[in-house]
This record gives structure tokens, sequence and C-alpha cells, in this order.
């Protein structure tokens, strides 16, 4: 797991049923390519986030596979509909294995 990785996400509080809302996601993450070397010499082993994932209640929304070339701390925002109070849960895969995963309720009003 790479140390200091946060994941931050903004969703309105509420919205009407059927409405269209904008999210917001950044995931604080270095990014190594595995191209360049440490101190003594040593190819610093690749760490990227390989892909994002966003859900609500159990639907997908978004699922994006990125690339090598993906910049530090990847931001991503769109939009998805909201037909129902529910959560959305965000995910991030990392090379080595790892998972970085927050979630956010949404209620009608």
């Amino acid at each position: 797991m790479a140390s200091g990785v946060k994941p931050r996400v903004k969703v309105p509080k509420t919205a009407a049923a059927g409405e269209a809302v904008t999210i917001k996601t950044l995931i604080s993450h270095k990014m190594e390519s595995g191209q360049r070397k440490d101190k003594e010499g040593n190819l610093i082993p690749r760490s990227i986030i390989n892909r994002f994932t966003c859900d609500f209640n159990g639907q997908n929304v978004i699922d994006i596979a990125m690339d090598p070339a993906i910049s530090t701390n990847p931001y991503f925002q769109f939009e998805a509909t909201v037909p129902e109070a529910g959560e959305f849960v965000f995910k991030w895969y990392d090379d080595d294995g790892s998972e970085y995963e927050d979630s956010k309720s949404i209620a009608i009003g």
C-alpha cells in the first residue's frame, strides 16, 4: 500500500429524484512510473492508480481504466442521475493490489 494516499469526494447532500448531480473526486497519490531509480540506482517499483469506479446503491455509474501516463493526484468530475436516496461508493485500484475506498450518502429532498 502506498503511503500518504488520501481519497477525497464531494457529493451534494440532497438532490431531487431524477436530478443529475455533479460529483468531484481527487485522490492524493504519488503515481510512481517504475522508470525512476532511487539513490542506490535501483528501480523504484511502479505504483499507479490504474482503475477508478463509482457505484450508486450497488449499480455501476462509472468505471475508468487509467494508463501509466496518468498524472499525480488524479481528479475526476462527472455527473450522475440520482433516482432515489442512497449511497455512492468510490474505489481506486493501485498496481500493488491496494484498494482505496470512500462513500457518500445522498438524500432526496
